[in-house]
């Protein structure tokens, strides 16, 4: 497990158009995924330890922010053929199991992670209304060993962004497994 933090893609960059398949093969368009406040994109995979760690938190955090006008979508961008545990069929199955209340999709290209410039999992995006940058960076301060997932950091930034507020001055890099790239 190679331990990678986020890129931090520049703030007010605009939100990468997508549409991609959920683990159903059911396709969803990034422009019918946000809510009128904006969008929360979430890089994350089945297996990684780190997922493993939030997915607890992921499910009631899709129905909060929805309530507040953020719409929520996961991404799993790793190579299905070398991870097979991040298979379409198994991500269909874990947001069934985890209750997810929010899409989660297969970037079978990678493209979609190439766009957002995502280097791990979780890796986490927040969008205004507009489709800008708001926020990047950590899903809270704990990690797998160490805490309960609260979410402490993206609920305060979904917060600042509801409220009208300006972007947190403080916005710590995501850590996490690695993307698992396609050979070649």
């Amino acid at each position: 497990m190679a331990l990678t933090p986020s890129t931090m893609l520049p703030l007010g960059s605009p939100l990468p158009v997508f549409a991609l398949p959920d683990g159903n093969g059911r396709v969803h368009h990034s422009a019918d995924l946000a809510g009128p406040a904006g969008l929360f994109v979430i890089f994350i995979c089945n297996h990684c330890p780190y997922v493993k760690h939030i997915n607890a938190a992921l499910a009631p955090l899709g129905a909060e922010f929805a309530a507040q006008g953020v719409g929520m979508v996961a991404i799993s961008s790793n190579d299905a053929v070398a991870y097979p545990a991040d298979a379409p069929d198994k991500m269909a199955e874990a947001a069934q199991a985890l209750g997810y209340t929010f899409p989660y999709l297969y970037d079978q290209t990678q493209a979609v992670a190439q766009a957002f410039q995502a280097a791990c999992t979780p890796d986490l995006y927040l969008f205004d209304g507009a489709g800008k940058l708001f926020y990047r960076g950590q899903f809270d301060a704990t990690r797998p060993g160490n805490g309960v997932a609260d979410a402490a950091d993206i609920r305060a930034a979904v917060a600042a962004l509801v409220s009208g507020a300006a972007p947190l001055a403080v916005q710590t890099p995501s850590m996490g497994c690695n993307i698992k790239w396609q050979a070649g």
